[in-house]
Formats: C-alpha cells, structure tokens, sequence
C-alpha cells in the first residue's frame, strides 16, 4: 500500500467559488445536494451550480490519468481492469488508447449516467452498487475507484472497500476527498454535494486497516 498521486493536477485544474455554491439563492447547498444525491441529470447534466453542470468527454483528459497509471502498474499484456463508479466511462474509454488490449469493465450506481456513457463501450458498462459486486474473487489485474467511496455512508463504505479488496488481484487504486486542516473542511463541506463520508487522512488509514484494504490511494484537497 502506497500514497500514489494520479488526481491532484486534474483537481486543480478546476476553479472554484466555494461561498457561491453555499449561498446561491436558487440552488443553496441543501437544494443542490438533494438534486444531486439522485444521481441523475441534474448531478451530471443539470445546472452548473448543482454539480458537473454538463458532463462531456473532452479528449485526452482522461487519457493523462490512464497512461500515468498504465505506466506506474506492471500490468499483463492484456489487463482485465475494472473502474468501481465508472460515471460516463470517460476514464475507461482513454484507458483503451493507452492499452488497447485492455478488457474493461465499469459499473455505476446512476442508470442515467450509464444510459449516456461513451457509447463506443456501453456494452462495458454496467448499473451496480460498489456494496455487491457481481465478479469472482480476484477477477480483475487492476481496480480503480475515483472519487466514489467517500459517497458512501459509514455501513456501506465497510462493505465497498471489502469488496474492492475481493476482486482485485494486486493492484488496486482509490482517490477520495479529503482535509488536512479546517480551512480544507470548511471548504470541502461549502464545495461537496454528495460526500458522506468526511475524513482526514489518518482517518482513512483507519478505514483501510479496518476492511484490509491493501491497494494504494490518493487524497484531492479543497485547498
């Protein structure tokens, strides 16, 4: 288990108007959470001030991540890899140029984004929750998951870290919200509209400890 830093320049590269999202008078927090909670066209396609505000493939965005993974992991010639809240499979479909052979999989709480995913690999792409995987133990050379377990509450992040851990073989990679100190909370609190579980980093090595995790992980800051 390693600190591995694949995120933080694509988190950055995003501006942020933190007491906007806060105090907007036709979507405040409380009214965008709700929305976006649903996971549905208003978290990905909606209005700006409730999420994503339109989420488009842009070329090579994802591309950067994938070949910074492929390049850091000594995956087989052809990887079965497996992205754990795989969104629009933006991620998945870059992962294809960096490793055509790669056989991909993805799977997403939200019927929406699956419904509009890169159709180039919708049959790839399926609708599930992180807490039930439907694959064998070990099944996959590498599993990621992005910006997805900190949704989860409590209960269900037990699970989904286990599961995680189950169908991975060796490589395994998290990237999830986080805080060092109260600015970074303050902050993540005002920005996040779907984030249950608020922990700082000694926190999730708790978490990791606690469910056996064993891959590696990153933490994005609301700095």
């Amino acid at each position: 288990m390693a600190e591995v830093d694949f995120m933080s320049a694509l988190h950055k590269s995003t501006r942020r108007d933190y007491l906007a999202r806060v105090n907007d008078p036709e979507y405040p927090k409380a009214r965008a959470a709700e929305l976006a909670k649903k996971f549905s066209e208003d978290y990905w396609d909606g209005d700006r001030r409730i999420c994503y505000g339109g989420y488009r493939y842009l070329e090579g965005r994802w591309e950067k991540v994938a070949r910074a993974i492929a390049d850091h992991y000594p995956l087989p010639d052809k990887p079965k890899i497996l992205d754990i809240g795989c969104g629009k499979g933006f991620f998945l479909y870059d992962f294809l140029k960096v490793i055509p052979n790669a056989e991909i999989y993805g799977i997403d709480i939200s019927e929406y984004a699956i419904r509009n995913c890169k159709p180039e690999i919708s049959d790839r792409l399926k609708v599930g929750n992180a807490i039930n995987l439907p694959w064998d133990d070990n099944t996959f050379d590498l599993v990621v998951s992005i910006t997805t377990m900190h949704n989860l509450y409590n209960y269900d992040l037990d699970i989904a870290l286990r599961e995680m851990e189950r169908v991975g073989k060796q490589y395994k990679y998290l990237c999830l919200e986080s805080y060092r100190n109260e600015q970074e909370k303050a902050n993540l609190l005002y920005w996040q509209v779907t984030c249950e579980a608020f922990n700082t980093p000694k926190e999730w090595h708790w978490w990791f400890n606690h469910t056996n995790y064993t891959g590696d992980y990153s933490f994005i800051y609301f700095e």
